[in-house]
């Protein structure tokens, strides 16, 4: 009895070879792509029925007659096709494979009728409760084994001697039942992974969409900033001007200016200078700063004191932050005449002065809050005197906040001894160095934010 077991089993395994290239090329076929998207198409489930319905015929060709019994995989075909395709898909196919066992006669006929049929419904029902998706592998093997045994006890019971249920049950029904669940635990591995790797390469493909997106978003973004930022620094008699601007990968709404003012009355000894950090990165901060640079230049040649330029500015900027962005800004006027500087800090780093006749530093220190924040914000401004050989560098916070490998921050006291090492040099030269020692700091470590300064020695 153990040998007939034995050569049953490999009988069995032999058909399996055949289920499972089916399921490798089945799973390859544009047909359970739309499986897979729930959206089978009525060609595609008539085909699936026809195709499935083969493969359960195919399982009885290759079978073998044991005690009166067909050794077979009938019902594989209609089962998988039940629980990837839904019932009528499983159903029609039991019907094709059922309809061709029941042409072959013997006792065993009617059960072989309904089997399969009994098999494919089963296996939709399970498609339509998991809520039209495909049910995991464990549940797909219990579900066949449970199956399997109760087609196997439904053809014992109906068309099977009392003296041959042990023979029947052993030689027949167990390896049955075994190939059973090997061969739908193998077809169900194989579909698993492949909407495993389906669902890798949709996410896949959406990452690079996203990154796409953000990647020319970022182009946008820094071609916005570049345009709007001076291609050259008018002269100033009196003063040594200079700025820079080097934006992050992730470009942010650091922008800078210096505005002539001699078209006003009065005013042809001063000249505007700006310097600002919206908050924000990407396409959004870097409209939002063109906004900005743009009203409160030309509110610049309106007033002639920079209190009145931030106050009469800093609401129409609000009124346009809709998604709660603002901008840090210092805005200062520089007289040749008076050798003065009049300024508002409105939330921004304070400057540094470093004063030629003593040494010292002079930090800028706020006037008001950054603007667009609050539409109604009242606004002050100072004034400090600009001493020939003065220094005064004005700068954003990708400068202090850059960071090396040990994780500290470039901070302010790093900032002052470059402007101090460096003090003798021109303004660009000084933007430069100030420059070159934030990268040697940062090392490997890559730049996060825009860093850009502007650097004013007085002559």
């Amino acid at each position: 009895m153990e040998a007939n077991i034995v050569q049953s089993l490999i009988t069995l395994f032999q058909m399996i070879c055949v289920i499972i290239v089916f399921a490798y090329l089945f799973t390859r076929s544009r047909y359970f792509q739309e499986i897979l998207e729930k959206k089978p198409s009525l060609k595609t489930q008539v085909l699936l029925i026809i195709v499935f319905g083969l493969l359960s015929v195919y399982g009885t060709v290759s079978g073998i007659t044991l005690y009166g019994a067909v050794l077979n995989v009938r019902d594989i075909g209609p089962f998988i096709a039940g629980l990837c395709c839904g019932p009528w898909v499983g159903i029609g196919a039991g019907i094709i494979g059922g309809l061709y066992r029941c042409a072959g006669g013997g006792p065993y006929m009617y059960t072989g009728l309904i089997a399969p049929i009994l098999a494919g419904a089963i296996g939709g029902v399970m498609y339509l409760a998991n809520k039209r998706d495909i049910v995991p592998t464990w549940v797909a093997v219990v579900l066949v084994a449970l199956v399997e045994s109760l087609i196997s006890l439904i053809a014992m019971l109906v068309a099977t001697p009392v003296s041959q249920f042990g023979t029947i049950a052993t030689v027949v029904a167990l390896p049955m039942i075994v190939t059973a669940v090997v061969a739908v635990f193998i077809f169900s591995t194989i579909i698993q992974g492949l909407i495993s790797e389906r669902q890798m390469r949709l996410e896949k493909e959406k990452l690079e969409a996203e990154m796409a997106r953000k990647n020319a978003e970022l182009q946008i973004a820094a071609e916005i900033q570049k345009n709007f930022l001076p291609e050259h620094i008018p002269r100033t008699e009196g003063f040594d001007i200079a700025a820079k601007s080097i934006p992050a990968k992730e470009v942010g709404g650091d922008f800078f200016d210096v505005i002539p003012l001699e078209v006003m009355p009065l005013s042809s000894s001063r000249t505007g200078i700006m310097i600002a950090d919206v908050s924000g990165k990407g396409v959004p901060a870097a409209l939002f700063m063109a906004l900005s640079r743009i009203v409160v230049r030309v509110t610049a040649t309106w007033f002639n004191k920079p209190a009145e330029v931030i106050s009469f500015a800093n609401p129409i900027i609000a009124e346009n932050s809709k998604t709660g962005m603002f901008v840090t800004l210092f805005y200062g006027v520089i007289d040749k005449e008076t050798h003065t500087l009049t300024y508002v800090n409105a939330g921004h780093n304070p400057p540094l002065v470093l004063r030629k006749k003593t040494g010292e530093i002079e930090e800028l220190e706020l006037t008001g809050m950054a603007v667009g924040a609050m539409g109604d914000a009242e606004y002050t401004q100072a004034e400090v005197p600009l001493a020939p050989g003065d220094v005064m560098v004005l700068y954003t916070d990708g400068i202090t906040e850059a960071v090396n490998d040990r994780e500290e921050m470039f901070d302010l006291p790093r900032l002052i001894e470059a402007i101090r090492n460096n003090s003798s040099l021109s303004s660009k030269e000084i933007a430069d160095e100030i420059i070159r020692s934030v990268f040697s700091f940062s090392g490997t470590q890559p730049q996060f934010d825009d860093i850009t300064l502007m650097v004013v020695k007085t002559s």
